[in-house]
């Protein structure tokens, strides 16, 4: 190759270049939309927790139950962690008889206090009649807390009270897939909940 056609074929690619260039930014700037990483789950299994407690449900094989270490935790209160996702559902019992209105009220009041960073809270009422288990099941939209809480109660002796928490900062959007998939579980342990004493 002479010196003429190397010149030639250098201006050319650089002439190709600027015509590329100027092409590709010839319509409006998009900004992209803000990515996640994709998390990966577990398949659904459940086994029972069944103890000297008050009550047992059904939880998932990839969570571990611990006793409540908080500094306002009482008897038969315990969490049940999933460290992968830094999830937990927390669960605290409390003997109903003579203040079931009061833990009824409470729970309400524990549930709207995230009104404030919630998009919408939707309430759904629960009862399976044969093994007196009455609740409701509250679903927190937007970027509060706790997306899903229940509580459930024999409407004389028992009340347990349910939350989903995560060990980071509330984001609807990141946390969307977990939140889904976690509340499935707190949901179907609220439907196995069936009372010992």
């Amino acid at each position: 190759m002479d010196s003429f056609q190397f010149k030639w074929l250098s201006a050319t690619i650089v002439a190709l270049s600027i015509l590329a260039a100027f092409s590709a930014c010839s319509g409006p700037s998009m900004p992209k939309p803000r990515g996640y990483f994709r998390i990966d789950f577990p398949e659904k299994t459940y086994k029972p927790f069944d103890s000297v407690f008050p009550y047992r449900f059904m939880y998932p094989n990839y969570g571990s139950i611990e006793p409540d270490q908080s500094a306002i935790s009482e008897k038969y209160w315990i969490n049940i962690h999933f460290p992968k996702h830094k999830a937990r559902i927390h669960l605290s019992y409390k003997d109903a008889r003579g203040r079931l209105d009061s833990l009824i009220e409470d729970t309400y009041k524990l549930t709207y206090k995230h009104v404030q960073k919630a998009d919408a809270i939707n309430e759904r009422f629960f009862s399976n009649d044969s093994a007196r288990v009455f609740g409701i099941l509250y679903q927190v939209k937007g970027n509060a807390a706790s997306s899903w809480q229940f509580y459930v109660t024999d409407s004389s002796r028992h009340f347990l009270r349910g939350a989903l928490y995560f060990s980071a900062t509330p984001n609807k959007d990141s946390l969307a897939p977990a939140i889904d998939f976690f509340g499935q579980d707190l949901i179907y342990l609220m439907e196995t909940v069936r009372w010992e004493r």
